[in-house]
Parts: structure tokens; C-alpha cells; sequence
């Protein structure tokens, strides 16, 4: 009998080890015009999404602006302090949890990444409204119960000057705000961010140059995927902190892996397998792992029906080829 009882213990490890670890399996929830209706997260709840990304913008005028101006009538609804708590409240309901990720808009579709003041006097105008900013939300998601608030994204040159800053404003949110914390770092920028051992998770947004194939396999992309994994994976055991994509996605489009981050309009070509099969490989790379917490695809409007679709270039991967890869591997984690 004792033996038959190490053989069924034996067994239950077993099982249990080659059981997928439950991931943040998470969509980037694009601000809307509307609220947001249940209908809007049904479609979410069937990809097997755990968690939504809600993202409420400030906005900064150029590239050397201090001024951020957030929370006004002027912007769409989904973008302010109200439209986040209602999407936060909608996806609670649906027991979807929440990473609170404001994101800062320039004018143009600049490159958040440049942000840089020419004077100490305007470092501090910035670093006085974007406190301001990520404070107000950082209340959000006390109030909501969020589980994730990203305090940035992707602001590589205000990060690197002002790196006290930055260490302080995290102690600041961390008074007011319980839950876990992260940071949306460019694919290039990671490695250079001084203050991952004060987060929860090492955010990274994960456009990885991988291919120039107009039409890359899955086996192509996930040989090519090796040396990125393995700088992310050391970075994740010397901080000893889990790894989150904060956005990672394709456009359905020839060359999708070549620059991910590409959102040149003038681009009409449509290659729904190209997208899929790039989806397919991040999920095969990293969902697997234990030091990668999940991540957020980029994008999901709330209105599915017309979202994507057969004519759609765009990152979405909404009634496309790659929302079947999404909710298979969501439903695997």
C-alpha cells in the first residue's frame, strides 16, 4: 500500500508539472469615444483573456514640451479618470482583472522615447505634471482595486536624466497604491532602465525586430527570437523579478516582424498568415517559462464586429487568423 501511495504522489507531481502555469493572459483595451457595454467584453471573455489593459492619455504639445494635460473635456471618453473607471468597473464585473497602464500621447504620434527638456526649469514643469498625472491614477487603481499600474511608458530619455526622480516618484505611488507595479519599456530600452528592482515586473513592450521574410514561419521566428530570450531571461534572474510583455503584437501585414513597431499608414498590403504565425511564435517562446508573467496584445477595440477583419493591416488581431492563435494558447494558460 505505501508504495502504491508514492506511485499516486509521484504521479499528481508529474501531472501537475506538465500543467501550463496560469499566465496574465491580457488585451490592451483601446480608449473609446463610448463607455464601455458588456457586449464589448463578451468577445474578451471568449478569447480567454485574464486580464485587460485600461489606458487613459495625457498629452504633451513636442518632443521638448513640459506641459501634460490629461483628464479634460476635450478627450475622447475612455481616455479620462471617468472612462477608466467605468471600463475598470464593467471588466471587474466580468471577473477580468485590470493592469491601469496612462500613457503619455505626443502631438504627431512623436516617439515618446525623445522626450527631453532643454532647461532645469522645464525638467521640473514635467516632472511636476507627470506626477500629477500618474498620482491621479495611481488613486484609480487604489479605488478600483486594479491589479497592475504601469507608471510609464516607453519614456527612455526622461528615465535616463532624471533617474532620482523616478526612484522617488515610485515610493510616492507606493503610498497611495497597494498593488503591483511595473514599467512599459521599449524593446531597446530594457536593458538601460535603473529601477526594476523597485517594480514588481520587468514591463517590456516587445517589438523585437526578428525577420525580414515577407512571410516568416513559426520555426524561423522562434530561432530568431533566441538572443533576445536569453538577455531577457538573465535580466529576469539577476533582478529576480518576472517578466510582463506590456504590449506585444504584429500588424497583418508583409514583413510584420521585420520593424513590429511600424505604423506607417501608407502600407495597404494585407498578410493575415504572416501575423499569425508571429503571434504563434512569442506564445511558443514564452508562455512556457517560468520567469515570463504574460503579456497584452496590442490591440483590442471595444466594438469587435467592426474590428480588423479581412481588409485589416492593422495590429488588431480581431476576426483574424491570429484571434484563433490568441484564444488557443489563452485557453492553454
Amino acid at each position: 500500500m505505501k508504495k502504491i501511495g508514492l506511485l499516486l504522489i509521484c504521479l499528481l507531481q508529474l501531472s501537475c508539472q506538465s500543467q501550463p502555469k496560469e499566465k496574465i493572459n491580457g488585451v490592451s483595451f483601446v480608449a473609446s469615444r463610448e463607455k464601455a457595454t458588456q457586449a464589448d467584453v463578451k468577445p474578451v471573455l471568449e478569447v480567454h483573456a485574464s486580464y485587460a489593459a485600461v489606458m487613459p492619455f495625457g498629452f504633451i504639445r513636442n518632443l521638448s514640451s513640459p506641459e501634460v494635460i490629461f483628464d479634460t473635456d476635450r478627450q475622447w471618453f475612455g481616455e479620462t479618470r471617468k472612462g477608466a473607471e467605468q471600463y475598470i468597473g464593467i471588466l471587474k464585473k466580468n471577473k477580468i482583472k485590470v493592469m491601469l497602464k496612462p500613457q503619455i500621447w505626443i502631438w504627431r504620434g512623436e516617439f515618446t522615447g525623445g522626450l527631453k527638456m532643454n532647461s532645469e526649469s522645464d525638467w521640473k514643469v514635467l516632472e511636476q505634471d507627470y506626477e500629477k498625472f500618474i498620482m491621479t491614477y495611481a488613486e484609480v487603481a487604489e479605488q478600483t482595486s486594479a491589479e497592475i499600474l504601469c507608471i510609464g511608458t516607453e519614456l527612455e530619455q526622461f528615465v535616463k536624466n532624471r533617474p532620482e526622480y523616478w526612484k522617488n516618484l515610485i515610493k510616492k505611488i507606493r503610498a497611495v497604491y497597494k498593488g503591483k507595479l511595473t514599467y512599459a519599456a521599449n524593446w531597446d530600452e530594457y536593458p538601460r532602465t535603473s529601477f526594476w528592482e523597485d517594480l514588481d515586473f520587468i514591463g517590456i513592450d516587445a517589438y523585437f525586430p526578428l525577420s525580414e521574410a515577407k512571410t516568416p514561419s513559426v520555426n524561423s521566428l522562434r530561432a530568431a527570437w533566441q538572443p533576445h530570450k536569453e538577455k531577457i531571461a538573465a535580466l529576469a534572474a539577476t533582478k529576480n523579478k518576472p517578466v510582463l510583455f506590456t504590449e506585444y503584437g504584429y500588424r497583418s501585414m508583409d514583413f510584420t516582424a521585420k520593424k513590429p513597431w511600424l505604423v506607417d499608414r501608407n502600407q495597404m498590403d494585407v498578410n493575415f498568415e504572416g501575423q499569425a504565425n508571429a503571434q504563434e511564435a512569442i506564445f511558443e517562446e514564452f508562455w512556457g517559462e517560468q520567469w515570463f508573467a504574460g503579456g497584452f496584445v496590442w490591440k483590442w477595440f471595444l466594438d469587435h464586429n467592426s474590428a480588423g477583419g479581412a481588409e485589416c493591416n492593422r495590429f488588431t488581431p480581431q476576426n483574424k487568423p491570429a484571434q484563433i492563435v490568441l484564444q488557443q494558447f489563452y485557453k492553454m494558460y
